[in-house]
């Protein structure tokens, strides 16, 4: 079954916490959103990260957090009652660029965690005028 709504409710609620502590800066409460195992990938803007201990180390590394943003489109996916994918558009502040990140989380028994995300920033141009077909 797809897309819930009580599901699709809780998710959104992750995810809004998740977009507070990334404006925040609050490591412990991303660091908790993650799943703790060597199965959490997270590929970045410029980095790839295996496992959370990874992650945990980027987050502290980097300096000041994430640049500011905001959301401009979420999609929320969900199946069953286990699994999830957020894909959100965002804009860092003083960019015109449009950011990408998508998360998958899954429901594991500490809660419901993301095991896998991607952030990328798309390219100043697309690669074709137009799609094929």
């Amino acid at each position: 079954m797809f897309n819930a709504p009580a599901l699709v409710a809780e998710i959104t609620a992750l995810s809004d916490a998740y977009e507070k502590a990334l404006g925040e800066n609050d490591l412990s409460a991303l660091d908790a959103f993650f799943y703790e195992g060597a199965e959490t990938v997270r590929y970045g803007v410029g980095e790839n990260l295996y496992g959370a201990e990874e992650i945990a180390a980027f987050r502290r590394a980097r300096s000041g957090g994430s640049p500011p943003r905001r959301v401009l489109r979420r999609a929320i996916t969900t199946w069953g009652e286990t699994s999830a994918v957020v894909s959100l558009e965002f804009q860092r502040e003083g960019s015109s660029r449009i950011g990408r990140q998508m998360q998958t989380w899954v429901l594991t028994e500490q809660g419901w965690k993301i095991i896998a995300a991607h952030v990328s920033l798309m390219a100043e141009r697309p690669e074709t005028s137009s799609p094929a077909g």
